[in-house]
This record gives C-alpha cells, structure tokens and sequence, in this order.
C-alpha cells in the first residue's frame, strides 16, 4: 500500500482553479431627434443600435483591462422606445443589457 495524499482538485502545483464569472451590465439613455416615420428618423433608430452594439463590443476590451483575462459575450437585450409630445422632447429612450461570462486574472 501506498500512503494516500490529500489535494484538492485544480489547486495542485499551486495551480488556481478558474472558474467562470457571470458579468451584467444594464444601460438606458437618450437620443434627442425625430421619431416618426422619416429617413431622418430611422438613422436616429439606427444610431441608438448601433451605440448598444458598439458598447457591447467594447466592454469585453474593458473587462480584459481592468479584471479579466478571457472575456465572452452571451447575450445583447435592446430596446429601443419613441418618445414624443408636448411636453416631451422627441427622440427615443434606450434601454438593454449585456450578460458577458469572465476568467478573472
């Protein structure tokens, strides 16, 4: 018989074990312009969009500077709402998320 050595799983040779991280983030702001139905309009829905994918293809880089050393999107929620009337300034209200799964260093 051999003696029997206690370690525990993924810490040997003072390895660390990684496991994944779940990340959210959450966002809402607004973009001032016209929300009917014209050219005009549908580049301002397009903008906001676009600033929710461009955010969602920064924040893996941002991650990965400041926590991570592997960074994975999942998944992109938008929604993009108009907003008008008298008493309101035109343009669309943003909201979504981000869910993103992390290494940490």
């Amino acid at each position: 018989m051999a003696p029997g050595m206690a370690q525990t799983v993924g810490q040997a040779s003072g390895q660390r074990q990684e496991t994944p991280v779940h990340v959210q983030t959450s966002f809402n702001f607004f973009v001032p312009g016209p929300s009917g139905e014209s050219e005009e309009a549908k580049k301002s829905r397009d903008n906001a969009r676009r600033a929710i994918y461009e955010m969602a293809a920064h924040e893996c880089d941002l991650l990965r500077e400041v926590l991570a050393k592997d960074c994975r999107l999942e998944a992109v929620s938008s929604n993009v709402g108009r907003q008008f009337g008298a008493q309101q300034q035109d343009g669309y209200t943003v909201n979504g998320s981000m869910n993103l799964q992390i290494t940490v260093k």
